[in-house]
């Protein structure tokens, strides 16, 4: 019991540090998501789609947690990507989650099929996961309507150094979010990266009905009046905080939960 004590004491000073990290101008999150990519093997998403639906996403509800997000990228015809966004209460539920499932009998059983991979029939190459913490902006997540059809569109701003990074948060949070809400491009979550790959970075995801909602929304985006004024000013530059764009376009799984 002291252990446990210790540790969990332990996760969220951890925790707290990686939010005071994440920018020194943002609030503590009062949520956080998990960002995970499996990487599919050819022929496994039939394994992995009934492991996520059944097991991992009622045990995480179970944890507290959700709701949760099942998205597909096959725009690689060889390694189809899914992508599952967690959202999480806090830093420490987010990192003790794998010690709950572990505990967890319903998910161990629910899940038996997809653990007994062999490692010469593996599901996935690799998951790739990242912790995020949501900008003031837009502090908790918008969840779209499941039961509606939608195309979701996940991006993410590298920059060259944090400070870059941070002005690139504060041109969102100040100005940026507001002219993509009026032009159609409809948030789901902004977030910063505190721990994962390509820091830092500032992720978030967009919904729209359908692909041509899309493009009609991005191009309203291009034109508007406000956003040529806003990127006009020198501070706010891409060349001089942007130094990679990623632009991925995922299709929901008929069991997510966004």
């Amino acid at each position: 019991m002291k252990r446990r004590s210790f540790l969990r004491s332990s996760l969220a000073t951890l925790g707290a540090t990686a939010a005071a990290s994440a920018s020194a101008a943002e609030p503590p999150a009062s949520e956080v998501y998990e960002l995970r990519t499996y990487v599919v093997k050819p022929g496994k998403q039939a394994v992995l789609d009934p492991y996520l639906s059944r097991a991992f996403i009622p045990a995480v509800k179970r944890a507290g947690a959700g709701p949760v997000g099942v998205f597909v990228d096959a725009a690689n015809k060889d390694d189809v990507k899914v992508v599952v966004l967690i959202v999480h209460p806090s830093t420490v539920d987010a990192i003790t989650l794998s010690g709950q499932l572990g505990d967890d009998e319903a998910y161990r059983t629910a899940a038996a099929d997809y653990l007994a991979a062999q490692p010469g029939d593996a599901v996935y190459t690799r998951i790739e996961s990242s912790l995020l913490m949501p900008i003031a902006g837009m502090p908790r997540l918008a969840r779209p309507d499941a039961a509606k059809p939608r195309l979701f569109n996940l991006r993410m701003y590298e920059s060259h150094n944090e400070r870059a990074a941070a002005k690139k948060i504060e041109m969102f949070n100040t100005a940026e979010l507001a002219i993509f809400r009026r032009t159609g491009l409809t948030p789901v979550f902004f977030a910063s990266t505190v721990v994962g790959r390509a820091m830092p970075n500032l992720t978030y995801m967009l919904v729209f009905p359908d692909d041509a909602g899309r493009n009609a929304a991005w191009d309203r985006f291009r034109k508007d009046p406000e956003w040529q004024k806003l990127r006009a000013i020198p501070e706010y530059a891409d060349k001089a905080i942007v130094s990679h764009i990623t632009n991925t376009i995922l299709t929901p799984a008929p069991y997510s939960e966004l």
